[in-house]
């Protein structure tokens, strides 16, 4: 569909650009996406496939996202680059035929954003560029590529007492975390990517190379592009390398869990350790019902109360220091009516605890296949709203799926006052299931929230962003879109519409 003379020249001068102003964007068809194919496997040699499996396992995986791509839209090849140049030149040939892309990292994302959604779509996937590059210990940060698990650069800097900041599902990549802006428990203590990378190496639509910026942690030079970069979700440009903040770990460190009687009297709790001044590095909630999946799959050397816990990591630079901070929190538990106060017996059974956390997604797992058989399923979302509204939206949430027959559990970044549920169900129960959890991002969206706190909007949530930001800020996106991605090819249809053709939310 070509846009009228007169819609191009609004454009043209626009500051924003309204959907219904741009004309389709033109792809590839197949013959044209086997000719770029070629050129491109003459870069990578055998690091490229179009098997039935390769696609496959960037295509289908249920239990991590529920807006997959249909059969139409699966991408035509998957390519594994192993530097920036190859992105580049990757990118120039995509660029010079229309090909669209689709940035690929450890595939946890649950809101379909590393999926393919145009025919004939290029999958590149990170996993070869996975070289820590330098670790600059008294600069306190470090240079990685964009396929480097976090868990591992943890692993290198843990015998230097460093930790980096955000950490979120135990097989993420810095790539994708960077592109939904990840968070994770240590975020309510060290912020989200956003507050942790420092500079950006990305490769633009047409193969242009830029860095975002030099290492110093402040700077008033330019546009902050690193910042626009962080939570763009690959349709601007592709990460591939990134100079991230770490941080000194605690020189001691205690774990508590607190359970309370209801939901309320934790997030009351937790706004009075705030009140304390105390800033703890993890502070999570998990109602009653993943208390419940916890002690179920045995996670754990206890068994726990079934009822909202907080799960509490705090630090200091000496045992006196820690001592009177763990009176602080109980006495702030205890004008709650807290049931149990149980400080963590060792350092052992301290990760012990925070592993349960960390891996809570495969307790729910484990209970949902165990209650509901081998068809079970299982849907996992957030939202975020301000700590004042979070225990109200937490309760009417669990009524609504409580009245619907479904059962739900929670798991919260309560600091940051974002919520995840993970909710299971049967196949003839997805219906219900969209339905309510529709319901409970609208909840969040009316409480002055955000419809997703860190997992990202992808094609799954556009409406709500939608909603939630209106519509002349969701124009100026896409004109910003535009300028960088005229082709539109960068994952396209994620974030929000670029096709005025496009009927899906």
């Amino acid at each position: 569909m070509a846009a009228s003379k007169q819609a191009l020249a609004t454009l043209l001068s626009s500051s924003a650009a309204p959907l219904w102003l741009l004309a389709s964007p033109s792809y590839a068809d197949a013959t044209t996406t086997a000719r770029a194919l070629e050129e491109i496997r003459a870069i990578v040699g055998e690091h490229m496939s179009s098997s039935e499996e390769e696609i496959d396992s960037h295509s289908i995986n249920p239990a991590a996202t529920h807006h997959p791509p249909g059969a139409e839209q699966r991408p035509s090849a998957v390519v594994f680059p192993e530097s920036t140049e190859q992105v580049s030149a990757i990118m120039k040939i995509c660029h010079k035929y229309s090909v669209p892309v689709v940035p690929y990292s450890a595939g946890t994302s649950l809101e379909g954003h590393i999926y393919s959604v145009r025919p004939g779509s290029l999958s590149i996937d990170f996993r070869r560029m996975n070289k820590i590059l330098h670790v600059h210990d008294d600069d306190l940060d470090v240079v990685v590529q964009a396929g480097v698990p976090y868990a591992e650069i943890n692993a290198t800097l843990a015998p230097k007492g460093l930790i980096l900041g955000s950490d979120c599902a135990p097989s993420a990549q810095i790539g994708g975390m960077v592109a939904t802006n990840a968070s994770g428990i240590n975020a309510v203590s060290y912020g989200a990517m956003k507050d942790n990378t420092i500079s950006l190496t990305a490769v633009l639509a047409d193969g242009t190379i830029i860095k975002t910026r030099q290492r110093p942690r402040k700077t008033s030079a330019g546009y902050n592009l690193t910042a626009l970069l962080v939570g763009s979700e690959g349709t601007l440009a592709i990460v591939t390398e990134a100079t991230l903040k770490v941080h000194v770990r605690p020189r001691v460190e205690k774990v508590i869990v607190a359970q309370f009687a209801n939901t309320r009297d934790t997030t009351d709790t937790v706004a009075d350790i705030f009140r304390t001044g105390i800033k703890p590095s993890a502070l999570e909630l998990l109602d009653d019902r993943m208390m419940m999946c916890i002690n179920n799959a045995g996670m754990t050397s206890r068994r726990w109360l079934e009822t909202p816990s907080l799960f509490i990591r705090v630090g200091g630079v000496s045992e006196k220091v820690l001592a009177e901070f763990t009176r602080e929190i109980k006495n702030a538990c205890n004008a709650h009516s807290c049931q149990a106060f149980i400080p963590a017996r060792s350092a052992e059974e301290a990760d012990e605890l925070f592993a349960a956390r960390k891996n809570a997604h495969y307790a729910c797992l484990d209970y949902g296949y165990e209650t509901f058989g081998p068809e079970c399923r299982m849907w996992g979302t957030d939202v975020a709203v301000p700590l004042s509204r979070l225990s109200y939206v937490l309760e009417e949430t669990r009524k609504d799926f409580d009245s619907s027959g479904i059962i739900s559990c929670v798991l919260g970044h309560v600091g940051d006052g974002n919520f995840h549920t993970n909710i299971f169900f049967l196949p003839e129960q997805e219906d219900t299931v969209r339905q309510v959890t529709h319901r409970m991002v609208e909840r969040g969206l009316a409480n002055e929230g955000t419809c997703t706190g860190e997992h990202g909007v992808g094609n799954g949530k556009r409406g709500y962003l939608y909603t939630e930001l209106g519509p002349s800020t969701i124009d100026a996106m896409r004109k910003l879109k535009l300028a960088w991605d005229p082709k539109r090819i960068l994952n396209p249809d994620k974030i929000f519409k670029i096709d005025p053709l496009d009927k899906n939310f």
